[in-house]
């Protein structure tokens, strides 16, 4: 398993992590979801032990460790709530994206209020009516004396309700397409900034889902994180990995269902005998558990190709297509092997039911998966000239 090559520092971060979930997540999440709350304390307190900087460099005071421990941390951390986990390595990401690319001045400024989980950090890519078309962006940066003009909205943020910094793109020429993306770090308390109502997103309100609006935004030439021409290259880079920490994710809220579906029917008894000794439950459930085997290994492999610096494209959309897949039939299994009960509010498993169809279109849909395999179809099974 992927924690064999982990070291020894690494494998006490994600055992932090496991602690961390079970102690403060665990307990809460459900009435995260009931009260339609953003957990913005929950998240400062995982900022206070450093699970906002395990891939941060260490000259930026993080612990530069390895992306394949970020993915272990944060699949314990889902294995109680993956909205939560979204949330908060959404941050991490914004962290680690703004202290590498930004300039030092602006840096110094803002990064140690990120690290602290006093400013919280996220992607501005979607928009209302552009998602996995990524090269389609309709927000506008225009070019003026000291910095750039922004016009437009985003939507389908996660960290919206409450982000205080955002990794925007943006488009400075349309008929440049892709070339033409910039990347800038938007401020929430400048002029121009309007936040927009967070989403009510079933069995996911602690992502913080939602959106903002720039009117005539002006960023000063501090806040370009990645010029025209290479921030849609940048933006691709991180895909790999966020569609491998999402199948990781995908894979805890699976442990965390076949446990408590599997603790479950050992204790009910139906007919005499153990819910668990009826064949036609027991081997839903094998089923449930073979699939988590293979799905980890997928991403397991996809991770350390990350971390290799390998060719990643493919294994992370394999892995991406199988987990949120089988995630959605398989939690559903271990529900239906509890029956009615396995509905109820004191399980998680109908909040990761919910949480594995929101994973089926975040950072690429199993539709644009598809379309990935698909492309590479020919070069891997096709005829060699």
């Amino acid at each position: 398993m992927l924690d064999e090559v982990l070291t020894v520092e690494e494998r006490a971060v994600v055992a932090h992590a496991r602690a961390f979930a079970e102690e403060h997540v665990a307990p809460h999440a459900a009435r995260w979801e009931w009260e339609r709350r953003y957990p913005l304390e929950t998240i400062k307190a995982a900022c206070g032990i450093g699970l906002n900087t395990i891939e941060l460099a260490k000259k930026h005071g993080g612990q530069g460790l390895s992306f394949s421990c970020k993915l272990r941390a944060f699949e314990e951390i889902a294995r109680h709530d993956f909205a939560f986990a979204f949330a908060l390595i959404n941050h991490h990401n914004a962290v680690a994206r703004f202290a590498r690319d930004g300039k030092p001045s602006h840096v110094a400024r803002l990064l140690p209020r990120m690290i602290t989980g006093e400013l919280i950090g996220c992607a501005g890519l979607s928009e209302p009516g552009v998602g996995s078309d990524f090269g389609g962006l309709e927000m506008s940066a225009k070019r003026v004396d000291g910095g750039w003009v922004l016009n437009g909205a985003k939507a389908w943020i996660t960290n919206a309700a409450v982000a205080g910094l955002s990794v925007v793109y943006a488009q400075t020429d349309k008929a440049q397409g892709y070339r033409g993306i910039v990347c800038i770090a938007i401020e929430a308390d400048r002029p121009g900034f309007q936040r927009d109502k967070p989403f009510e997103l079933h069995g996911g309100h602690a992502i913080g889902v939602g959106g903002f609006r720039l009117v005539d935004y002006f960023a000063p030439d501090e806040a370009v994180l990645q010029p025209p021409g290479q921030a849609f290259k940048a933006a691709l880079a991180g895909i790999n990995g966020a569609r491998a920490y999402v199948a990781a994710m995908c894979c805890g809220m699976l442990q965390a269902s076949l446990e408590t579906a599997v603790r479950y029917t050992q204790q009910r008894k139906t007919f005499g005998q153990p819910v668990l000794d009826h064949q036609g439950v027991r081997w839903k459930l094998v089923d449930a558990a073979t699939d988590l085997e293979a799905s980890r290994l997928l991403t397991y492999r996809a991770s350390r190709l990350i971390d290799e610096a390998g060719d990643a494209v493919l294994p992370a959309a394999y892995a991406k297509k199988f987990a949120t897949d089988m995630a959605v039939q398989r939690i559903a299994d271990c529900i239906q092997a509890m029956g009615a009960n396995g509905l109820r509010a004191e399980y998680p498993l109908a909040r990761h039911l919910a949480c594995a169809k929101i994973a089926a279109y975040t950072d690429g849909s199993i539709e644009m998966m598809n379309e990935r395999i698909g492309a590479g179809l020919a070069s891997v099974f096709g005829q060699k000239e």
